[in-house]
């Protein structure tokens, strides 16, 4: 319980959030130790149902168990999010160019395709935890900074170490160091 305890005074976006709560195995943001089910953190409901916010759209406030709700239907706040979507896309929204397939990937040992970046690990531990076979890694080889050529020793153990988590949750892929570093300095002066 004391990890528990510890998460409540991290901050997390919802991007990552979710990613922790995926319905088939729920984590904790933090230490990714897997949460046992039905397990509830009652002083983090306790706080999301007392914590009033305000809707960046529409300057309503509200619980923040509502913001969710909220924001779904709110034409103001859906305008303020594809604001900052187009203050950071370097490109036009409706650009036609080519981009390498970062979402579903070939199983590197059968002929299955199409497996998005869970399924991909879900596949290969059930059918193919035994197979000593170096091979390339497809999620990593789509990746601006992989290299295709390269043949993991132990791809299994790449699997658990490396893709735990979805990259697109966590990189813009179009933008360069230096954008996303100047990115990350204005959200953590605007956050405090």
């Amino acid at each position: 319980m004391l990890s528990l305890i510890s998460c409540f005074r991290t901050r997390f976006c919802t991007p990552c959030l979710q990613e922790c709560l995926k319905p088939k195995k729920p984590v904790c943001g933090v230490c990714r130790s897997t949460l046992s089910p039905g397990s509830r953190a009652l002083d983090l409901e306790k706080q999301i149902e007392t914590t009033e916010t305000t809707c960046n759209g529409c300057n309503k406030k509200m619980y923040l168990s509502k913001m969710r709700s909220h924001a779904a239907s709110c034409s103001k706040y859906q305008n303020y999010i594809m604001e900052g979507v187009k203050a950071v896309t370097k490109e036009p929204l409706h650009n036609t160019r080519n981009f390498p397939n970062r979402f579903t990937f070939p199983c590197p040992y059968c002929s299955e395709k199409n497996f998005d970046q869970e399924g991909l690990v879900e596949h290969c531990k059930a059918l193919h935890s035994m197979d000593a076979k170096q091979v390339v890694c497809p999620i990593c080889a789509s990746m601006p900074w992989g290299d295709p050529n390269y043949r993991s020793a132990n791809f299994m153990e790449h699997l658990q170490r490396r893709h735990r988590f979805s990259y697109d949750t966590f990189v813009d892929y179009d933008a360069d160091e230096d954008d996303m570093m100047e990115q990350v300095l204005m959200r953590s002066l605007r956050d405090k």
